[in-house]
């Protein structure tokens, strides 16, 4: 059987990294290769876009807005192999480096709620977008890869049927693995003058977001089947969804 690594080695990017491998309440497991997340992507060489491209990735979603876009322009538009889409997502949830005026005492699980909240129509046109994606991967990212991306994220695996544990699993390693992005990230917000504690708050991945969110959505959603539902995303759509992640019979 062939084997797989979790986070794909890039010299211009440091969280991008499969959801396959994880396993599903029906015993199966996720299907390697076939959706991915990840950080920016603008750093990205020549051998890296290579590399994407041998691991199969066709359609890419860029999430963040269009001033992240203009400072830091995405390589796979207009690419001839890539389908590339933007679809901004959580216009509340700010780059660090915006957020020198906010308060030091926020929780990052509270800009999660809201947008599950207020970024409804963006958030079902993701998931359509990758549920109607032609055959390859999917790579869909924002700029560090953890916020933006982990919501996202969290949603296709319950919706794949991953257990709750491993969905805050995964959004928690970006802590683990993401060291020289998370480095800069900071070097940069402290620059701008955002205050320490702020910074370590925002670039934090510690599992408690990821299960405030997790117990916010079963409390006003009835769980993610009830929120996914919600959406107003077709049946079909969230089945083909399912399927994308899920190893075929």
């Amino acid at each position: 059987m062939l084997a797989y690594e979790r986070l794909i080695a890039l010299d211009g990017a440091h969280n991008v990294r499969d959801l396959g491998g994880y396993r599903t309440a029906n015993g199966g497991l996720t299907r390697w290769r076939s959706i991915l997340r990840g950080d920016g992507l603008h750093r990205l060489s020549a051998g890296d876009i290579d590399t994407l491209l041998d691991n199969g990735i066709r359609t890419v979603i860029d999430l963040r807005n269009a001033h992240e876009i203009a400072a830091e322009p995405n390589p796979f538009t207009g690419h001839a192999r890539v389908r590339y889409h933007n679809t901004p997502l959580f216009s509340a949830l700010a780059p660090v480096e915006m957020m020198a005026d906010a308060a030091v005492s926020f929780d990052m699980s509270d800009r999660y709620c809201q947008a599950i909240d207020d970024c409804q129509p963006a958030i079902a046109e993701v998931l359509k977008i990758i549920a109607d994606a032609p055959d390859g991967a999917v790579l869909f990212h924002c700029s560090a890869g953890k916020d933006r991306t982990g919501v996202i994220s969290a949603l296709l695996l319950a919706n794949a049927g991953v257990d709750e544990a491993t969905i805050i699993e995964d959004y928690a390693l970006t802590a683990t693995i993401s060291g020289p992005l998370i480095a800069t990230l900071r070097e940069r917000a402290l620059g701008r003058g955002t205050p320490v504690a702020l910074v370590d708050i925002v670039l934090a991945s510690k599992p408690h977001s990821m299960q405030q969110l997790i117990r916010y959505i079963r409390e006003n959603y009835d769980g993610f089947e009830g929120y996914l539902r919600g959406l107003g995303v077709q049946h079909g759509t969230l089945t083909r969804l399912g399927e994308r992640l899920l190893h075929n019979p």
